[in-house]
């Protein structure tokens, strides 16, 4: 028997939990945050998973600056399997991270460019086995807009996208160079005791500043995944690779939340992009204090 894909269990488990069977966002209670690393939206997602998925687990990062937040596994699959196979399939072991939006005015913030950080999203992640080595998985980011209400601690998710890393990265490569351990200058300044961190900060695509995914649920992947009736294509999704080459990938709704007459739309490179887009990095800002110092 085919074991379920867990991408799309997980997709259908968080769905249920935030909106209602009309897709209307369903209010839920977060804890008071401990502290700035401390995220409780991670914690009751991972909760989500862990109570409602069978025969698989949901392990969530052991602390905070660790990447992915989440990995869902089926321990008796993933115990023996060659590396090879649990690189791609997903029935078997699979990451998430968690990217969190505000919504200013309406509007997705951030919506042409996300902060990642010191790690860059990519469709294949790194993570450690049992034995502290290093295994490669695929990696799916969970896109969530998330917006306080009135109420003490009540919040809802107005916008979910889980997303199939590669559409906004597979250049494993370069998330191996980043990732990586990277050398510090020190030694630094006139007394020798600074140092440069040499952190890289990255911004990438933002799915949900595209309008067709904003106020719904959305599962985008590259795998097709259409054999489940729990699920129904609403979009095509095609990222421009070249002049005349492109890589596409699929967007899903679960199936109560699409028309029974739609039909199956492509898009071009939807995720918008910053409208100043240059190789060199801006100044600081400048301090002016109104004085005119003589001449030397």
């Amino acid at each position: 028997m085919a074991l379920s894909d867990l991408v799309v269990e997980a997709f259908i488990l968080i769905r249920d939990s935030f909106f209602d069977d009309a897709g209307l966002p369903v209010p839920f209670e977060l804890r008071e945050k401990r502290n700035t690393q401390d995220d409780p939206l991670d914690e009751l997602i991972a909760k989500v998973l862990s109570d409602g998925l069978k025969g698989a687990l949901c392990q969530k990062a052991p602390g905070p600056l660790i990447s992915p937040d989440l990995t869902i596994y089926r321990p008796e699959l993933c115990n023996g399997s060659s590396r090879t196979l649990l690189r791609e399939d997903t029935s078997r072991i699979v990451a998430i991270e968690v990217k969190k939006l505000e919504r200013n005015k309406g509007k997705i913030a951030r919506a042409t460019g996300l902060d990642y950080n010191t790690t860059p999203p990519c469709g294949t992640v790194r993570v450690y086995d049992a034995n502290d080595l290093p295994l490669d998985i695929r990696g799916f980011y969970l896109f969530v807009a998330q917006e306080k209400l009135p109420e003490q601690q009540k919040y809802i998710l107005s916008a979910l996208t889980l997303c199939d890393g590669n559409i906004l990265n597979d250049d494993f490569d370069f998330y191996l160079s980043i990732t990586g351990q990277r050398s510090k200058s020190i030694g630094l300044g006139t007394y020798g005791d600074g140092l440069n961190r040499i952190r890289p900060m990255l911004v990438f695509a933002n799915p949900l500043g595209a309008e067709e995914l904003d106020h719904t649920a959305t599962l985008i992947n590259q795998a097709d995944v259409s054999s489940d009736q729990r699920l129904s294509l609403v979009y095509r999704i095609r990222r421009q690779l070249g002049e005349n080459s492109y890589r596409e990938f699929l967007a899903y709704r679960k199936a109560t939340d699409v028309n029974t007459h739609w039909q199956v739309e492509v898009l071009y490179d939807p995720f918008p992009q910053p409208k100043r887009r240059v190789e060199t990095t801006q100044s600081r800002g400048k301090f002016s204090v109104p004085i005119k110092p003589g001449r030397e």
